[in-house]
């Protein structure tokens, strides 16, 4: 399947989401990759890893770019050489990204899964959810919330910041405008951020700016 989605967010930003229904060969066509890239593609293990890094390409040029464009930074942070702002994520059979020609962003696309309860007190303050009753409701904020602080890490860009420590999520409900605002807080800096999110089959997609 081709293009999924377009999330368009403004005259200057917007996302664009993949689902990955095709294979390793088919997602090769008709792209170009640098040395660089088709090294780290022979490297990769998992083929759906490989059709997920594959099927960025792909977004990459329905927005007209090629894989020349995309350069990583020591932190392993994405950026298009014009200058634009970029943020890319994959999961299993998903994959996006956003661009924004003035705004830092990020995005995140995560699969709703019952583990992400076990794991949520590395991540956030879980006391703050004990009232959610029913289980699938709970999974499904808890994935917001760990997508939210997902894409404001991305866009801060290195690796210092702390989940539990330096990345806020504002509380939401889910009758709210699919939307809600997070900030991150470091060496005595706050930054406030835009956060929406939608659910895609199985999938949660955060993306922040």
């Amino acid at each position: 399947m081709p293009l999924y989605k377009i999330v368009t967010i403004s005259n200057s930003t917007k996302a664009l989401i993949w689902k990955i229904e095709e294979s390793f060969n088919d997602l090769l066509k008709e792209i170009q990759l640098t040395e660089k890239s088709a090294d780290r593609l022979n490297g990769m293990k998992s083929e759906l890893h490989q059709r997920g890094f594959l099927s960025i390409r792909h977004l990459l040029k329905e927005v007209g770019y090629t894989d020349n464009d995309l350069i990583y930074d020591q932190f392993g942070k994405p950026h298009l050489k014009d200058g634009k702002h970029i943020s890319i994520t994959h999961s299993f059979t998903f994959s996006g990204i956003i661009i924004s020609d003035e705004k830092p962003v990020g995005i995140d696309i995560e699969k709703r899964r019952d583990k992400i309860v076990k794991i949520a007190h590395k991540f956030t303050p879980i006391e703050e959810y004990k009232s959610i009753a029913n289980h699938d409701a709970l999974v499904s904020k808890l994935t917001i919330v760990w997508g939210a602080k997902e894409s404001l890490y991305k866009i801060y860009g290195k690796k210092k910041l702390l989940f539990l420590e330096n990345i806020y999520i504002e509380d939401f409900s889910f009758n709210s405008n699919k939307q809600t605002t997070g900030k991150i807080l470091y060496e005595g800096i706050t930054s406030h951020y835009d956060i929406h999110f939608l659910e895609i089959d199985d999938f949660t997609c955060v993306y922040a700016y």
